[in-house]
This record gives C-alpha cells, sequence and structure tokens, in this order.
C-alpha cells in the first residue's frame, strides 16, 4: 500500500531535505514518533513511535532521504522528497501488503500526516 501527502513549496532543495530530516531530528517532524533511542551513526538508530520500538536506517535519494523501519513486519519505509517542477515537497509511504486492517491504515494515514504537519512548521525555519 501507498500513502502520499504534500507540501507545496518553491523554495526547498534536495540539500535542505537531506539536512533536515536526521535520525535525531525524527519526533520533532513527526508527532508519531515519540523519541529517538539510540544513534548509531548518521543512517542508523533506534526509535520509538506509534508502533512500537524500531531500529531506523537513513538514505540519501536523488531527490532527499528514504527512512525505513528494518524490523518492521510490515517493511514500512518512507520518503521526503522534493519535486522541483512542480514546486511540492512529498511524503511518501509504503508497506509490503496491499491491503491491511482498517486500524493500521489509519495509523499509516495519521503517520503521513504528522509528517507533512512537521514539515510545513519546519519550513520557515530551515527553508
Amino acid at each position: 500500500m501507498e500513502f502520499f501527502a504534500e507540501i507545496e513549496s518553491q523554495t526547498i532543495s534536495p540539500e535542505w531535505v537531506y539536512e533536515l530530516v536526521t535520525i535525531d531530528r525524527l519526533p520533532g517532524l513527526c508527532a508519531s514518533i515519540d523519541s529517538v533511542i539510540s544513534v548509531q551513526s548518521e543512517n542508523i538508530g533506534e526509535i520509538y513511535c506509534v508502533w512500537g520500538q524500531f531500529q531506523v536506517s537513513r538514505e540519501r535519494i536523488r531527490n532527499g532521504v528514504r527512512v525505513a523501519l528494518l524490523s518492521c513486519p510490515h517493511a514500512l519505509a518512507w520518503t521526503v522528497a522534493v519535486k522541483r517542477e512542480e514546486g511540492v515537497l512529498v511524503v511518501h509511504c509504503t508497506i509490503d501488503d496491499r491491503t491491511a486492517e482498517a486500524e493500521f491504515v489509519e495509523s499509516i494515514e495519521q503517520f503521513v500526516s504528522d509528517w507533512r504537519q512537521g514539515l510545513k512548521k519546519a519550513l520557515p525555519q530551515w527553508a
């Protein structure tokens, strides 16, 4: 399944996204992420979120960042990426199932919405 959110902005660059979306900043960017338990490196850490405790990875991608919950049974991952030609910042979240229980789907929709809200709040500070 796929879930999307967009934020309009003409000024965001992929570098801005990479600098902003770091493991230690995840709780400040998404209300569904409660805390960072540990940061082993720039790209590996452990968080506590709405679904429990997970090891996370962060990697730079062409227009932003991809974050994955490495131990998630649903292979949940999300990207925060710039689409300059459209003037938007996109949050794209996926799981490895075509269908899921309604409660889980609602929690993912809230997670993506929380990302949208957190990034919108960060825009004036970082853009």
